[in-house]
């Protein structure tokens, strides 16, 4: 029997590996849409399809299936800044002011420390990383192949950077070391899934001109981002002062540095006129309000930046300027003292906090499907469960995510379509061995700070 004309074939249902269903998605898309009664089809560690759960359901054809129910997905946060091994200084030298806590207290334990206690401060912030909610960061650190390392076995996304300061140094005792070991982390990494590196020197008051532009120029040539701290107090604004006679952003403005490949962390202290340069240029800024804060460097002028059309990211820094790797935190904090900063009650409100969180941090690290739900971009993701009574009732998802959550409700951690946490469960991280590990660190900490 012939089939009318205008009868419609009906569609094969697809195959994907992984459909979850869930009360809403967050999704972080252009659009900023946010899906209730909601599914996610995921497929090789890929957004395939997303939408009501429903008409997914009836197209799709799962290996497997995961009840969300209750749950609200949203992207996995994306930190901007950190130093991922710090986590071993966690609450060794509070209350300081940045050059006194680094001079005296930061700097001389740093230079002792091993890849074996390196490696257990990797694994544990990237324990905490996992537990609240943040699936990929930008680090700067030193024997960045073993924060690699814990990355890798835990799960997560990273893009490692070499830190290094003038030369000669301990680290690095001439620019040829240092570049062939950047080289090199780049080499070792450069069919990893998950992991990208960029070069990374410190600061331009701790780093020559000379080894600026040579440092970009490795960027250039390895084709990946520059990132280093910027105006991150007055002090350092003097410091350049009294070396170049320049501002630190004039300083790497002379020097051509300031491009879209450049990443600055902080910006501080900065002028409007120096934010215009900012935006004329494309650079990418990484505020981290709970540092500066504890720190009292000063709150960064976040909203002129946005406002300007600077690409404003969102990080944590280190475990011993902050305490916490915690990203909700900080994004509460970033649109809290955004408010006061401009003395405006809608500056950095919570969309904008979120997108600092996610997306426009992604674009700091260079890799920017990351910080969205969306097809084609990786499955990438976390679930707040909304029993919680701090996210009752709901009128607004976005405002839960940034005022209401403190990043304990995230109940699964999601990367490349892979859960690495899930009600309690850490399945790429032995937490018991860690906290022994971790104890064992801070005696050798403790030990040495005595010297």
């Amino acid at each position: 029997m012939e089939m009318e004309q205008n009868q419609t074939i009906p569609s094969m249902p697809e195959k994907c590996d992984l459909l979850i269903k869930a009360d809403a998605v967050v999704t972080q898309d252009d659009d900023r849409r946010v899906i209730s009664d909601a599914g996610i089809a995921i497929s090789n560690g890929i957004v395939q399809s997303l939408g009501d759960y429903d008409t997914l359901c009836a197209s799709h054809v799962p290996t497997e299936r995961l009840d969300m129910s209750g749950k609200m997905l949203m992207p996995g946060l994306v930190n901007g800044h950190t130093h991922l091994p710090m986590t071993l200084f966690r609450g060794f030298a509070d209350d300081l002011p940045l050059m006194r806590w680094l001079e005296d207290h930061i700097w001389p334990v740093e230079s002792k420390l091993t890849e074996e206690l390196l490696g257990i401060g990797a694994r544990l912030g990237c324990a905490e990383l996992i537990r609240t909610g943040c699936t990929s960061f930008l680090n700067g650190y030193f024997h960045e192949h073993v924060t690699g390392k814990a990355v890798s076995d835990a799960g997560l996304r990273a893009v490692l950077g070499e830190g290094f300061f003038d030369f000669p140094s301990p680290q690095f005792p001439t620019a040829e070391d240092c570049w062939r070991t950047i080289r090199h982390l780049n080499q070792s990494f450069i069919d990893h899934p998950r992991l990208r590196t960029a070069v990374t020197p410190h600061a331009a008051f701790t780093v020559s001109p000379d080894g600026l532009v040579a440092s970009f120029e490795l960027a250039i040539e390895m084709n990946v981002p520059w990132q280093i701290h910027l105006a991150e107090s007055p002090t350092e604004t003097a410091v350049c002062l009294k070396k170049y006679g320049k501002r630190p952003i004039e300083l790497l403005r002379s020097l051509e540095l300031l491009t879209k490949r450049t990443t600055l962390h902080h910006c501080v202290d900065i002028t409007d006129e120096e934010i215009d340069l900012l935006a004329e240029t494309c650079v990418n800024v990484v505020h981290n309000p709970a540092s500066n804060l504890k720190l009292c460097s000063g709150i960064s002028p976040v909203q002129k930046m946005i406002d300007a059309g600077v690409t404003v990211g969102l990080g944590t820094d280190g475990a011993a300027s902050n305490n916490q790797l915690n990203m909700f935190r900080d994004m509460a904090l970033a649109a809290l003292v955004g408010k006061v900063r401009h003395d405006d009650a809608s500056a950095v409100c919570a969309q904008t906090a979120l997108d600092m969180a996610t997306r426009n941090s992604a674009q700091c690290l260079g890799w920017s499907e990351l910080g969205r739900i969306e097809v084609g971009c990786p499955a990438d993701m976390i679930a707040l469960d909304l029993a919680n009574p701090n996210l009752m009732p709901l009128y607004n998802h976005v405002s839960h995510a940034v005022y209401g959550a403190t990043g304990m409700e995230v109940c699964m951690t999601m990367v490349a379509g892979e859960i690495i946490y899930l009600y309690g469960d850490f399945r790429t991280i032995d937490i018991k061995s860690l906290k022994f590990e971790s104890l064992k660190a801070s005696e050798w900490i403790i030990s040495k700070a005595k010297q």
